[in-house]
């Protein structure tokens, strides 16, 4: 893309012209625009969000798990394949994970970034087995991992005693003779908060000369010239304005993929987007969380998306613990949790209908899923969790509505039209000068190692000039953590210690 070299602050004139502007305030826009601020302080930035604060859709914490996910648990990154534990994704996604700690680690030693105990804590990840197959499938899976460098201090265990004595809220009232189960672990796991993440780069970003304009959603894209003018509503007085910009980025969760429709970006024609709901059980209850120490994941149910695996965590919230059960699927037509329940109607164009035809004649067992899931009802969700928690009283959880996602329908040809990704994928134009991510898991817990390859696709000219700028951020930047282990221990160690997961 054209180099961007406006000076003018946001907010001056009558109009609004700036270098960067960001489209939803969370933690992806919230990432690149730290990386960019580093990178070159003089650009101007310029961020706008519908709703009236930061994080309050994908990236607040109550909709979603909180994994750092890094694949320590995740089964559905262990697939077998000809009989063999395939964990190539499974290294691909730790990978990620290490750029985030080392960029969350670099943004705090130059105080863009203050408590790390506010967003990232040391939490156990747990992989659960029922059955004799599932536990041989673990079993010859902790064997692929366990002596990788990258699954640090990984175990095994099919021992009653021992699973008590790791999870004792699990164990109590299982009938281990009618019930084979085990388990694999590693204390090396994480809960993130991405809602406070997010709030204490925007606070830095503001404090930098960022304007963050809440209340305001962008209603669509034109490029003229050099320039996409940005036409925005503000959502309190009804008025609306142009604001020119010379990059675009486009962090809008859900409603990523019709904006960048909107804006005409040839590289998104024919896709479409299948909205998915979710809710969770929770508990504050200190007895059980006391109890329940980690992050549990089990395998999914036979045609239920991947984000939909079950899994019981603990969770930090603004320094509180509790208990998440869940996602269970569900299913809206709104794109986003604070949306509208035309969305997906809105979404359909002519171009994509073939796409949409597609996943609909391939994907009965997700539909049957979720229309299962939408009409399970309070006593069916806490039956679920009782093969997690035999013990579990009703009494004691809640249930609390989960983030909206929105799943990527990719053109396919044919015969199959349509192909459904549960992945993240990236977005951009031809000339670089507009972006967006679209998707969801792992999302945010890989947000860095995502905006580092926007970086590379957009601003390709400029990366052997940001070299050294890069390699501070990222000091394993173009470097394999896969082949290099003196590498992996020594940013393991350093980022330890700076988000202070060693206590």
């Amino acid at each position: 893309m054209s180099t961007p070299h406006s000076q003018q602050a946001a907010g001056k004139g009558n109009g609004d012209e700036v270098d960067v502007l960001l489209i939803g305030a969370g933690i992806m826009s919230a990432t690149l625009g730290a990386m960019i601020r580093q990178l070159e302080p003089d650009w101007t930035q310029l961020v706008y969000e519908r709703l009236d604060g930061a994080a309050l859709e994908s990236s607040y914490p109550w909709n979603n798990a909180g994994t750092g996910h890094s694949a320590l648990c995740e089964l559905n990154y262990t697939p077998e394949k000809n009989g063999r534990i395939d964990v190539s994704k499974a290294q691909t996604i730790n990978e990620k994970f290490q750029v985030s700690r080392q960029f969350w680690s670099q943004q705090i030693e130059e105080g863009v970034l203050t408590d790390p105990t506010e967003f990232i804590n040391p939490v156990p990840h747990v992989s659960f087995a029922q059955g004799d197959d599932q536990i041989d499938y673990l079993r010859r899976r902790y064997e692929a991992l366990a002596d990788n460098y990258m699954f640090p201090d990984m175990k095994f265990t099919a021992d009653r005693d021992e699973f008590a004595e790791k999870l004792p809220l699990m164990a109590a009232n299982r009938d281990f003779d009618r019930e084979h189960v085990a388990i694999s672990w590693t204390d090396e796991g994480t809960d993130v908060n991405y809602g406070a993440l997010s709030n204490q780069f925007f606070d830095h970003a503001q404090k930098a000369g960022t304007e963050i304009r809440y209340g305001h959603e962008v209603k669509s894209l034109k490029k003229k010239g050099k320039f996409w003018h940005v036409t925005v509503k503000n959502l309190h007085t009804g008025d609306t304005k142009v604001t020119r910009a010379r990059f675009v980025f486009v962090g809008a969760g859900g409603y990523a993929l019709d904006l960048l429709r909107s804006a005409g970006v040839p590289e998104v024609r024919g896709y479409a987007g299948f909205p998915i709901s979710g809710a969770w059980l929770r508990t504050t209850n200190p007895e059980l969380v006391e109890k329940h120490q980690a992050k549990v994941y089990g395998k999914a149910k036979v045609g239920a998306p991947p984000m939909s695996v079950p899994h019981l965590d603990l969770r930090v919230v603004d320094g509180k613990q509790s208990l998440l059960f869940g996602p269970f699927g569900g299913w809206t037509p709104k794109f986003l949790k604070e949306g509208s329940y035309l969305d997906l109607f809105k979404s359909i164009r002519p171009d994509n209908i073939p796409s949409y035809l597609g996943v609909a004649a391939t994907n009965f067992d997700l539909v049957k899923y979720l229309v299962e899931e939408v009409f399970k009802s309070f006593d069916s969700r806490v039956d679920d969790l009782r093969d997690y928690m035999p013990s579990a009283d009703g009494k004691d959880w809640e249930s609390v509505i989960a983030g909206q996602r929105v799943q990527i329908i990719k053109p396919a040809a044919p015969p199959h039209f349509g192909s459904l990704e549960f992945g993240t994928a990236l977005v951009n134009d031809q000339d670089g000068s507009i972006a967006g991510i679209l998707g969801a898991s792992p999302g945010a817990s890989i947000a860095p190692a995502a905006m580092l390859e926007l970086l590379e696709r957009c601003f390709g000219e400029r990366m052997i000039e940001w070299g050294p700028k890069l390699y501070d951020m990222i000091p394993t930047y173009g470097k394999s953590l896969k082949r290099h282990r003196d590498l992996y221990d020594e940013q393991w160690d350093n980022t330890q210690r700076v988000l202070k997961l060693d206590r």
